[in-house]
């Protein structure tokens, strides 16, 4: 357990990262739960989801990771566990929507690349300065 909270308390560059990709991926979960910034919220990314044949559990497990989980990984709690929920969701995204329309332009995977890199280097470094996986860490000694 410790191992999995464990991060430098002053390592300002995955604090950077975390928020950076959090912010991001908080937006596009706001899409999808309450309609914000053009999106169709619950009922349609639902729909959007499971039209494209995912199951409603794993559908649901999409949204609840680009929302809470993107909440968690602003605040630095399970860092670890939501960078690679994020991970996971940005890969699904490229092989079932975007890897037909290349590397870069209308529909492209750039930045889901970009993402899953910093969530790979969020993983392995965890949360950083200000979290609160480092304050949990310090508690476990």
């Amino acid at each position: 357990m410790k191992k999995f909270f464990r991060t430098s308390a002053t390592d300002t560059t995955a604090l950077l990262l975390r928020l950076a990709l959090g912010i991001v991926i908080l937006a596009h979960g706001l899409q999808k739960t309450l309609g914000w910034f053009g999106g169709g919220g619950i009922e349609g990314s639902m729909g959007f989801l499971t039209g494209m044949g995912i199951p409603a559990a794993l559908a649901m497990l999409v949204i609840v990771g680009e929302s809470l989980g993107a909440l968690s990984l602003i605040l630095g709690f399970f860092t670890r566990l939501c960078a690679l929920s994020i991970v996971i969701i940005m890969v699904g995204a490229v092989l079932l929507v975007h890897a037909s329309n290349g590397l870069v332009g209308q529909g492209g995977y750039e930045f889901h690349v970009l993402a899953i890199t910093m969530g790979v280097v969020l993983m392995m470094r965890g949360g950083g300065a200000f979290s609160l996986d480092s304050i949990v860490a310090k508690m476990l000694k």
